[in-house]
């Protein structure tokens, strides 16, 4: 297992130009990929660091298939540029020149970053926080564009490549159950799905830029003059614009923890919220407001929590010799997919 001192850290900040001892450190979050291989060389670790001056510091080391030197020092030098451009994100520190530095440490080859401990990490989201984070994505989605930034890496929310959150094919990957149930049902999702595809395929040829990646799931910080932050930026990659704006509203307004007073209504008030705030400093295009409807169906019909996660999901009730259930799960797929909710009315548009 990867492991360091506090005298490790203490160098790494030197070679970030931080020269004020480090009094301690903890751990923040360790992916603990040795517990499904004990050889893995895969690190991800981040530490705060408390210095004795009273400042606190975000270490990250990082060995990663799909994360090399050269992908983080993208990444970092976009969260230097939005903040640069007044987007609340922590200002990464550099290292001769650079925002990442390779290090050898007790065996391992790691990738080290640098930034400020920031404090007001929000976890649950009322509409307020949910419309300013909507002005938030779209106030970064604007430098980008203007800067044509990129990352040249995936992202988790994209429609047409790999996604955390819907699964077309965990649903296929169970293609002879699923017939053996119904397969006429069967097939008609798997057409349904095509035309909903088809429907967003113009927007797949348009141009991708630089995205956060994951702006919402505890990723987001309140500054005490009120203004709403995201950090971490181990998700950003390209994506296309519009995908992100839908994909990351849709995902604030499911997978966050919410107020009491939501309960039960919270989907629709955090989208509608999220769209807004977006809409405010970013406006949809007809284009775009014509085809949400699709790429919501999309992503609620194969929801990988109903798909596979879940206790209940289909593909438990598949393993667990459960056809009534699973059958009650495509019947529902079906109807999620056919189910063409419109983006909620936005607000008259501000001046980009």
């Amino acid at each position: 297992m990867f492991t360091i001192t506090e005298s490790d850290v203490q160098s790494v900040l030197m070679d970030f130009g931080i020269e004020a001892p480090c009094a301690s450190f903890c751990e923040l979050q360790r992916y603990r990929y040795e517990k499904d291989d004990p050889a893995s060389r895969q690190v991800r670790l981040i530490v705060r660091a408390d210095l004795e001056n009273g400042a606190s510091f975000v270490v990250r080391f990082k060995n990663e298939d799909d994360a090399p030197v050269e992908v983080i020092e993208a990444q970092s030098r976009f969260a230097a540029l939005l903040c640069a451009h007044g987007i609340e994100t922590p200002k990464a520190c550099t290292s001769e020149g650079h925002y990442a530095r390779r290090y050898r440490i007790n065996g391992y080859d790691v990738t080290v970053t640098v930034e400020p401990f920031v404090t007001g990490e929000l976890k649950a989201v009322n509409a307020e926080t949910a419309e300013a984070t909507g002005r938030l994505l779209a106030g970064m989605h604007n430098v980008a564009e203007k800067t044509d930034s990129h990352v040249n890496s995936d992202v988790l929310f994209d429609p047409f490549k790999r996604n955390d959150l819907f699964s077309f094919e965990d649903f296929t990957a169970h293609e002879a159950e699923l017939l053996a149930i119904d397969g006429a049902l069967y097939h008609r999702i798997v057409q349904e799905h095509a035309r909903l595809v088809q429907r967003l395929a113009p927007f797949a040829e348009e141009p991708r830029y630089a995205v956060q990646g994951d702006v919402s799931d505890c990723n987001l910080y309140r500054t005490q003059d009120g203004r709403l932050g995201v950090f971490d930026f181990n998700r950003c990659g390209d994506n296309n614009l519009f995908f992100d704006a839908g994909m990351q509203a849709i995902f604030e307004a499911r997978l966050m923890d919410y107020p009491a007073e939501l309960a039960g209504r919270q989907e629709p008030v955090i989208l509608s919220a999220f769209l807004n705030g977006y809409h405010q400093v970013r406006p949809f295009t007809p284009e775009q407001k014509a085809a949400f409807p699709y790429l919501y169906a999309l992503v609620s019909a194969f929801w990988l929590a109903d798909i596979r996660w879940d206790e209940n999901s289909l593909i438990n009730a598949l393993a667990s010799g459960d056809a009534a259930a699973a059958h009650a799960w495509m019947k529902e797929i079906y109807r999620r997919e056919m189910t063409l909710l419109p983006m909620p009315e936005q607000p008259c548009a501000i001046e980009r």
